[in-house]
Formats: structure tokens, sequence, C-alpha cells
């Protein structure tokens, strides 16, 4: 009997510690900006929810090869861009797409509902670049008849990981429409309208 006794208890401990190291792989992370939670691992992926500007998210595992993570946030599961997440290790706060390899790999199962479905899934782009830190965010108040304009003449949407907000760079290759009498051009970027510098590539005013 207390051989018995003995074998469940150190039964109990294993799945005690495998319980402690399932939960310790989780990764307590903080959003540098205010960052989208997405169905899935791309920009192409409906908007599930928002991490607010310095907001936590618990990283349950990241894509290998991709800066996609799987993340948990006020209740919502889903997927964030590394790049805008921050984690502490060692003391110090690291970017948690510079830091992939202190995470565990996970993979993404496409949903069975769109296996076989006959629409084409968006092909993505390339990536924003990240406003810099040390610039002042152009800022631009645009004339209504400037949003009527981007309204009334869509454009079809190009992805690009990453977040769209002001400041951020267009890369270039992603194709600028201009618009009548007006210096600045735009584009649609995740499905989201921009206003766009031509110039730098700089966006300027983001539609929400």
């Amino acid at each position: 009997m207390q051989n018995i006794r003995n074998v469940l208890l150190a039964a109990g401990t294993t799945v005690a510690v495998a319980f402690a190291s399932s939960a310790s792989a989780a990764t307590v992370a903080a959003a540098t900006t205010p960052l989208n939670i997405r169905s899935g691992p791309g920009p192409q992926y409906s908007v599930t929810g928002v991490i607010p500007a310095h907001g936590r998210a618990t990283i349950t595992g990241c894509i290998q090869g991709s800066l996609w993570c799987r993340v948990i946030a006020h209740g919502r599961h889903g997927w964030a861009y590394s790049k805008y997440l921050t984690m502490r290790l060692s003391g110090r706060s690291l970017i948690v797409a510079q830091n992939l390899a202190n995470i565990p790999a996970v993979t993404y199962e496409v949903p069975v509902e769109t296996v076989g479905s006959a629409a084409p899934v968006a092909t993505v782009s390339g990536s924003l670049a990240a406003p810099a830190t040390s610039a002042s965010p152009l800022v631009i108040t645009p004339p209504a008849t400037v949003n009527a304009y981007v309204t009334n003449h869509p454009l079809t949407p190009v992805y690009l990981n990453g977040e769209v907000e002001a400041g951020a760079g267009l890369p270039a290759d992603v194709a600028l429409a201009p618009i009548p009498g007006y210096a600045y051009q735009y584009a649609y970027v995740n499905r989201v309208p921009v206003l766009v510098e031509p110039q730098s590539r700089t966006i300027a005013y983001v539609y929400r």
C-alpha cells in the first residue's frame, strides 16, 4: 500500500511540474503602441481586439520564422505583431521580435471552414517601417473635400506587417494614388485609408 501511495505521490508531483512548466512558458509582454489583436497571424486577418499602449498581454508562443505571436489580452485570444511588444528578461525591457528564441514556437492551423474556400488569400507585400522614436510625428488635418475623395475612391488594399499609424513608413513598391489639388497622396493599407507624404513615404494621417 505504501508503494502505491508513493507512486501516486510521484505521479502527482510530475503532473504539478508539467503544469508549472506550461505556465512558465507563457510570457507577459507590454504593447509599445495601441496594438491590434487579429484572428490569424497576418495583417490580412480581421481585427478582434486591441491591446492599449502600455497594456499587458500574455504571449503563449510565436510562429518560427515569423514575427507573429499568439497572445491573450483582456480575455481575447488572437495574434499580435511582436515588433510592438516588449518583455522583461534579466531585468531589462526587450523587444519581443528580437528575442523570439526565449519564447516557445507554435503553429497556426487554418480554421476548417476556410479550408478549400474559393476566396483568394491576400498576399502580404512587406512590412511597415515603425515611426522613428526620436522624430515628432507628422500631423495634418485634411480638409473635408480630401476626406470625401479618399472615401469615395477606394483602392485595392495592400497588406503589410506592422501597425498602421502616423509616422510609419511605406515600402517603395507600395503604389500611392494622387488626390486632385492636394500635396499628399493616399493608399489603403491593411484595409485602412491613409494619407502619405509622397517624398518620404511617411503616413501623415490615418482614417479610423
